[in-house]
């Protein structure tokens, strides 16, 4: 069946969200980050509540702008366990934002009697100059969202089952290898999430994801980041799409650890 990459509208986000707590159910840094052992939400798929449809888009600052900020109601962290509808809250509320504020597409395939079904997700980053400050339209939707995640809080009893100080190790760390690795004053195209339906996989799919933003990369002569939370296979995938391995990242909670494995693709001038 036919397979199109499109941008992500808001009709797309109920299966959007489906495809991308499917695929993402047995990561790594899922495991790591959130505390999935005793869920306090049935594994069914919800539609978005009334007061996440009347959301506008909003993000938080340039470089990590899909993850809990630190201004969305900390001290709410009643509820330890993973809640799946806090988790669909949160995802709704960036994907709205992500509609007008990211690069969020949405992979779909066509059956024989022309009806439509979304099995892959992708959301990017674009580039942001290191010289040229965060912009007030930034910046207040990266307060609005924060807001939203907030509300979330409140309506959902808690953060769903984060485990905020793995959240804030993680940004310590990442922060650390961002420093070390950006070198390209224009910035890069961030890829924050790229998400293949579990039923859909080893079709193709997550490279069209991926070249939807490439291509574009290519044309500009920028370079392409990512932070991968699995080495093998997907280390391997990545390198014969042209990202090349420049660190390792540990998060290390205690015991616990996640590997994250950094990486950049220079752009393909020859394209």
């Amino acid at each position: 069946m036919p397979v199109e990459v499109v941008p992500l509208t808001e009709a797309d986000i109920p299966d959007a969200i489906e495809v991308i707590q499917q695929a993402f159910a047995e990561d790594p840094y899922f495991q790591w980050v959130f505390d999935p052992s005793k869920p306090s939400y049935p594994n069914t798929r919800q539609e978005i509540p009334p007061q996440t449809k009347r959301l506008t888009d909003s993000g938080p600052s340039p470089r990590s702008r899909w993850h809990t900020d630190r201004r969305d109601g900390q001290a709410m962290s009643r509820n330890s366990q993973f809640n799946k509808q806090r988790n669909y809250d949160s995802l709704a509320a960036r994907c709205l934002w992500g509609i007008n504020n990211a690069l969020f597409h949405v992979a779909k395939e066509t059956d024989a009697n022309g009806v439509d079904r979304v099995v892959g997700v992708s959301c990017w980053l674009p580039p942001h100059a290191a010289s040229e400050p965060e912009s007030w339209y930034s910046w207040c939707q990266g307060w609005v969202l924060s807001w939203r995640q907030m509300l979330n809080n409140i309506w959902n009893l808690g953060r769903g089952g984060l485990r905020t100080n793995r959240y804030w190790i993680w940004k310590e760390r990442q922060q650390e290898a961002q420093s070390a690795i950006w070198d390209d004053p224009r910035g890069y195209y961030f890829c924050n999430i790229v998400a293949v339906s579990p039923k859909a996989q080893g079709g193709g799919i997550g490279r069209k994801l991926f070249e939807a933003v490439t291509d574009m990369a290519d044309r500009e002569g920028v370079k392409c980041y990512l932070e991968s939370s699995r080495n093998v296979p997907n280390v391997q995938i990545y390198e014969k799409m042209g990202f090349r391995m420049k660190k390792e990242m540990e998060c290390r909670d205690g015991e616990d650890v996640c590997m994250l494995y950094c990486m950049v693709r220079e752009p393909n001038l020859e394209k």
